[in-house]
C-alpha cells in the first residue's frame, strides 16, 4: 500500500496550527495554572508550548536517525523531568512556536523527497519497540494536534477562547 503523503502536509501545517492557538496570551496568561478537576491536564499553557518544542526537535532527529541510519535505536525522555528541570517558565511560547515551524519546514524538505518505501524504514525505541518512520510522522502530528486541543480548553477555562 503506498504512503499516504498528506500525513506530511498534517505534519508541516502543525506549526502554524500551534502558533495560532497561542496569539494573544499574555505572559500571565502562559503561566495561569489550569484550574483542579478540569479534564485539561496540569500543565500550563507555557509547558505544554515548551514540551511541544522539545518533543517536536526529539521527534526530528528521530526521524532523520530512521532514514540516515540502519535501524537505529531510538532514547525515549521523561516529559515529566523536562518540565521540571529545564527552566520552561523562562523560556519564550512565541520563539518556542517559530522553533516548531521552522523545524517542521525542514524536516518536510526531506520527506517529501523520499520514496513510499522509506516511510516502512524503522528503529527500535527503548520503550516502545519497533516504530517505521511512518510511524513517528504519525505521532508526531497527532500529538501536537492533541495538547493544541489543551491548549484551546485551557483558553476557555480562562474566558480567552479564540473566536
Amino acid at each position: 500500500m503506498a504512503f499516504d503523503r498528506t500525513l506530511i502536509d498534517k505534519y508541516e501545517a502543525g506549526g502554524e496550527l500551534l502558533a495560532k492557538a497561542i496569539r494573544g496570551l499574555t505572559r500571565e496568561d502562559f503561566l495561569a495554572i489550569p484550574p483542579p478537576g478540569e479534564s485539561i491536564g496540569k500543565w500550563t499553557i507555557q509547558q505544554v508550548v515548551i514540551h511541544l518544542m522539545d518533543s517536536d526537535l526529539i521527534a526530528a532527529d528521530r526521524m532523520k536517525r530512521v532514514i540516515a541510519e540502519e535501524n537505529p535505536t531510538l532514547i525515549g525522555f521523561d516529559e515529566n523531568k523536562f518540565v521540571s528541570n529545564l527552566f520552561y517558565e523562562d523560556q519564550s511560547p512565541g520563539e518556542a512556536a517559530t522553533i516548531v515551524t521552522i523545524n517542521r519546514k525542514n524536516v518536510v524538505k526531506i520527506l517529501r523527497r523520499l520514496p513510499d518505501t522509506a516511510f516502512d524504514r524503522a528503529g527500535v525505541h527503548n520503550e516502545r519497540g519497533r516504530q517505521t518512520l511512518a510511524d513517528l510522522l504519525k505521532t508526531y502530528t497527532n500529538h501536537l494536534e492533541n495538547h493544541v486541543k489543551f491548549i484551546h480548553a485551557k483558553r476557555a477555562a480562562m474566558g480567552k477562547e479564540m473566536w
